[in-house]
């Protein structure tokens, strides 16, 4: 027991620490992309720009999120707080929409009345410093999202990862512009990463709604699930396995086929032990385990998983 809650701690803080790197970093980028727009005026550089500004709202609405998942449950709250990640989630792809459309209308704006890209070393140099930074967050988030199975932080590191991309291609969009002399590639480059933006909130907006919406676990996890309990000494069979994620974690729902001689000691204790597998293998799982004869009539157990 005392193991588990220093695992649950222990993810607590991780889930802390990346919010606060997440902020810290796009406050920092923020500032060096508005200085290096002012003396570029690259639609490229302002794309990149809006997006920094719209990861820090963001941040911050992860960071409050985390907070609130991270609260113990209550007597209005049975499940706990985790789906506020998820909320958070989704508030990131209504971000990451905006910006989008407020990039594409400022790239048609410079497609109508193209305006030649100052200072486009300065330019070059802060996307560099940007891909330094976003790809130390990413590791790091990844990291994290691995050890808690955080499904706010996991959007924030995929909108990240983005950043990795659009950055890169602000830096194709400079020296394009600057080789060719043709102004109209960096607003075309700026609708290019709205295009791409756009589909990440998809993504992103999709995966909170899986979460919110109790949708089950993947295939492979089921299975591995059930593995689990098969492999515990004394199981006969399960059926009526129920999942969801609940942002922070995943619960866990199953009924377990019992020689129906055992007493009911030792059938608690089988089941004791299945649930702590579970819980090992599982970041934050809630496990509830019914216990049921083997053999016995049940219409569920059309659901029946092994045997």
């Amino acid at each position: 027991m005392s193991e588990n809650l220093d695992s649950g701690a222990r993810a607590d803080r991780l889930r802390r620490h990346a919010t606060y790197a997440s902020v810290a970093v796009a406050s920092t980028l923020i500032a060096a992309k508005l200085g290096a727009y002012l003396l570029t005026e690259s639609v490229s550089i302002l794309s990149s720009l809006i997006d920094s500004t719209t990861d820090l709202m963001a941040s911050l609405v992860t960071l409050l999120a985390v907070r609130q998942a991270m609260r113990p449950a209550d007597a209005n709250h049975r499940y706990g707080h985790g789906k506020a990640e998820a909320l958070a989630a989704l508030a990131q792809a209504a971000f990451i929409a905006g910006s989008a459309v407020l990039l594409t209308v400022e790239a048609v704006r410079r497609i109508v009345r193209p305006e030649p890209i100052e200072e486009g070393t300065v330019g070059i140099a802060v996307m560099l410093l940007s891909i330094v930074l976003t790809a130390g967050l990413i590791t790091f988030q990844r990291r994290v999202q691995a050890a808690t199975g955080s499904v706010a932080i996991g959007a924030d590191r995929l909108h990240y990862s983005g950043d990795l991309l659009m950055n890169s291609a602000v830096i194709a969009a400079i020296l394009l512009t600057e080789a060719t002399g043709l102004a109209i590639v960096d607003p075309l480059f700026g609708i290019g990463i709205a295009l791409f933006l756009l589909n990440g909130a998809r993504g992103v907006a999709r995966d909170a709604l899986d979460v919110l919406m109790d949708r089950e676990l993947g295939q492979e996890e089921r299975d591995r699930i059930a593995a689990l309990a098969r492999a515990e000494p004394g199981v006969r069979g399960l059926h009526d396995l129920r999942t969801r994620n609940a942002g922070t974690g995943c619960f866990i729902e199953l009924h377990l086929e019992l020689d129906g001689t055992l007493t009911l000691t030792a059938a608690h204790e089988i089941a004791d032990r299945v649930e702590r597998r579970l819980r090992d293998a599982f970041v934050n799982a809630e496990v509830l385990v019914h216990q049921e004869p083997a053999g016995l009539a049940d219409d569920r157990l059309d659901n029946r998983i092994g045997g």
